[in-house]
């Protein structure tokens, strides 16, 4: 991504917004990285689930192609940084992450939402 870019912001809901700090596309694995700032002062730290759909929604993809491998929460200040996979297609996610990691998101399929 150029500098001169405009980053996303992507809406969480309750006045939460989370920034993308950086964008990148991985040619080999068929992905995109991508890493957020989510400042939520006064309010928990945004459940897994919430944060796939909403990125999802953001990057106009189905939630089956998108996994949060990691939300790291800075003790105090409510701020976190998150590391995301969005997949070209649900069968290279499924190919790549861990099980653990598909688990931690609420499967493949998400029930119910």
């Amino acid at each position: 991504m150029s500098g001169q870019e405009q980053l996303k912001k992507i809406d969480l809901g309750e006045g939460v917004i989370a920034h993308v700090e950086r964008e990148w596309y991985n040619p080999l694995i068929k992905r995109r990285e991508v890493t957020l700032r989510i400042h939520h002062i006064l309010k928990p730290t945004p459940m897994r689930i919430t944060l796939r759909l909403a990125i999802a929604n953001a990057y106009g993809v189905d939630v089956s192609r998108v996994y949060v491998r990691r939300v790291k929460t800075e003790y105090g200040i409510g701020e976190s940084v998150v590391e995301v996979h969005i997949y070209d297609t649900k069968e290279q996610a499924l190919r790549f992450e861990p099980e653990h990691i598909i688990e931690r998101n609420g499967g493949v399929e998400l029930e119910g939402f």
